[in-house]
């Protein structure tokens, strides 16, 4: 294979340029906004603004609904990325098999990932509607006093489950496409050294595909701390009793409704260094398990 080589620096980076500006304007800028914003406080009409160093910050590490917004933050992104990368698996495993209307089969689990966060947090709230929706009535009939709108466990499992589905279409795509590039020499080979399909998988497919999973973790934990925003807004609103109140929502919350705009930001900044704090943690250490 041939190499592109460059004579100078003035062509990659013109090639380059849209990206780094595109980089700059979306994420950069409005990180560096957000930071500056975290130690200003300002009166209750936003006419005048005050820097208070650290304040906002302090206010936030006493402040037991912060500490609640994590923990819920925690148990959330923890059962979505499980939930959603476990079903990926199982169905890309299915649908990389020798069946009957696979091309169907495939292209069905592909539509939920062309649904907004918003319409379908909407769709499973009509599917799990306690007075109006069909399968709460299946619920209500086994015996389950199922409702979301004052129980926040209920609520909790409503919203994981709508998150999950959304994004189970994404982590398919990828799954499917690592099962489908390891070669299918290998899996013959270890079929006939007498590895039964459960430890051909586990000890030939899954080290294989290790690349794909790592990165469809790293993904699906910055997918679950910003963009199910819309479900928890649409479903739920943090309730019942901020049992489904994430730290991106309260964000939204104290910001946009509280008017709290240096709390907000100062939130916002801590949010992004967790994410990439896990992040660096899972390059650092998850990682090394990958076999590429």
């Amino acid at each position: 294979m041939r190499k592109v080589i460059f004579k100078g620096t003035a062509l990659p980076l013109l090639l380059i340029a849209p990206q780094i500006a595109v980089t700059m304007i979306f994420f950069y800028w409005p990180a560096l906004q957000a930071v500056w914003q975290s130690f200003l406080i300002q009166d209750a009409f936003g006419t005048t603004t005050q820097f208070v160093w650290f304040e906002n910050y302090q206010y936030l590490f006493k402040d037991p609904s912060y500490y609640n917004s994590m923990a819920v933050t925690a148990v959330f992104s923890t059962a979505v990325a499980v939930l959603s990368l476990g079903l990926a698996l199982l169905l890309a495993v299915m649908a990389d098999k020798q069946i009957k209307g696979a091309g169907t089969y495939k292209v069905l689990l592909m539509w939920p990932y062309a649904v907004a966060p918003a319409v379908a947090g909407v769709l499973w709230l009509f599917m799990f509607q306690p007075s109006l929706g069909v399968l709460a009535q299946v619920l209500r009939n086994l015996g389950l006093d199922w409702n979301p709108l004052l129980d926040g466990t209920h609520a909790m499992v409503l919203v994981v489950l709508a998150a999950s589905w959304k994004q189970i279409s994404y982590n398919f795509l990828f799954f499917l496409a690592g099962l489908q590039s390891i070669p299918k020499s290998l899996i013959e080979a270890a079929a006939i050294d007498g590895a039964g399909p459960r430890r051909r998988f586990w000890t030939v497919v899954f080290p294989l595909l290790s690349p794909t999973a790592f990165f469809l973790l790293v993904v699906n934990i910055v997918y679950v701390f910003f963009d199910t925003f819309g479900i928890v807004d649409a479903v739920t609103h943090g309730g019942p009793a901020k049992a489904t109140e994430t730290m991106v929502y309260k964000v939204f919350q104290d910001g946009r409704l509280g008017g709290d705009l240096g709390g907000s930001a100062a939130q916002s900044v801590i949010l992004m260094a967790i994410v990439i704090g896990l992040t660096a943690i899972q390059f650092k250490y998850i990682e090394r398990r990958v076999h590429y």
